[in-house]
């Protein structure tokens, strides 16, 4: 454990990865204020056009996440501090689940689809959960990662007890920070540059030095929204959805989310094309300053064609119609909505969504949605994927 008084040396194999000598735009943190209300991307920050170098596993190389400075790897990291599932997702489908110390809270970390890919698989037990009340500077000592794969933009605009020293010192006594918050979009301080959940997987794949794994699980993909944007109904013939959380098996209120939002936790709808229920209403989406509930009434005005409802991650789809489908059913308000009646209420899917989540959910809710026109089949070859994660491609 740290106090305040206490100096922390950087171990001898935190030569494994080091921050680059020359700081970008001479800061820590481009993009981190000071002010945890908003942050701006420094001036000098390395535009995001730089194309990425790599080498081979004996050479030095270097990988830019905005608005992060320039990290620079003597070697793959053995290690890794992660805090959003979605970036674990990544490791564990470049071959390097093991490396992962930590999440930032366990039963966010949807992992049942591992469970259909033989070979493939993820202790939760053996990660770090980070949040317990709050994260403390000291749990960041206790893993003593290679490198911290998360954007500290979201722990200073998070957490009272985390400040930009704090963010600085871990860097300097640790290992360097590099990431960017990509499930959602609506967080009034990421004013810098987003990416896309196959941009940010690119760059883990850099930092890994997986780019055939990262390419032959890419092709995969691409393959899937292919055949998908073949094959989906018109526009005029897909249905909407009101994205919402609530994880109580007998709901009453709800958190609207607005689907027609960005963020990689909703593409995968938006390849499906789904609309979003929300549109012209006036409900705005949960966001850290909006945390408003709606109750049956509102959505009995809204009466959207379908309902996603997060927070059961932990159900399979028999389990969720058995309790949170039959309370609705035998409900005096719920049962009169156009999505309970045509039984077309959803599991809603994890916020946080790396590639393999990408690839299951994809065809779950091509079936839910368009169940005539995606049968049964299997739109990826399971085997196919854990052979690339195994290394046996």
């Amino acid at each position: 454990m740290v106090n305040g008084d206490t100096t922390h040396k950087i171990p001898t194999r935190r030569d494994i990865v080091k921050s680059g000598g020359a700081i970008v735009g001479g800061s820590l943190l481009a993009g981190c204020s000071d002010d945890r209300s908003g942050s701006t991307p420094a001036e000098n920050s390395t535009s995001s056009d730089t194309p990425t170098q790599t080498t081979t596993d004996s050479q030095p190389y270097t990988v830019t996440i905005e608005p992060l400075e320039e990290v620079t790897f003597e070697s793959v990291p053995e290690s890794v501090t992660a805090y959003n599932p979605d970036y674990i997702d990544m490791m564990v489908a470049l071959g390097h689940g093991d490396a992962a110390e930590s999440v930032w809270y366990k039963d966010r970390y949807v992992t049942r689809h591992y469970d259909r890919l033989e070979g493939v698989s993820i202790d939760l037990s053996n990660l770090t959960q980070l949040y317990s009340d709050g994260i403390s500077k000291e749990i960041f000592y206790d893993i003593d990662g290679d490198l911290h794969l998360m954007d500290p933009n979201l722990l200073l605009n998070k957490y009272d007890n985390i400040e930009r020293s704090d963010i600085k010192e871990l860097k300097t006594e640790i290992g360097p920070f590099l990431g960017n918050v990509i499930f959602r979009r609506t967080d009034d301080w990421h004013t810098y540059r987003y990416y896309t959940l196959y941009e940010a997987f690119e760059k883990v794949a850099t930092v890994f030095q997986e780019r055939e794994r990262y390419e032959a699980i890419r092709s995969i993909h691409d393959d899937v929204v292919t055949d998908i944007e073949a094959r989906v109904l018109g526009p005029d013939k897909r249905p909407n959805a009101a994205l919402l959380w609530q994880g109580k098996n007998e709901p009453e209120a709800f958190y609207p989310y607005r689907l027609s939002g960005k963020g990689a936790n909703k593409e995968h709808f938006h390849t499906l094309g789904i609309t979003d229920a929300f549109s012209g209403t006036g409900i705005d989406g949960l966001s850290t300053s909006d945390r408003g509930t709606i109750d049956y009434e509102t959505l009995l005005n809204v009466d959207p064609d379908s309902i996603l409802l997060r927070g059961h991650g932990d159900k399979s789809r028999e389990k969720f119609r058995d309790t949170v489908l039959s309370y609705m059913q035998n409900h005096t308000v719920a049962n009169q909505l156009t999505a309970v009646k045509n039984e077309k209420v959803f599991r809603g899917g994890p916020i946080y969504a790396g590639p393999l989540h990408n690839l299951f959910l994809l065809e779950r809710f091509a079936k839910s949605f368009f169940p005539e026109t995606f049968t049964e089949e299997q739109f990826f070859d399971r085997q196919r994927v854990a052979d690339i994660i195994n290394g046996e491609f």
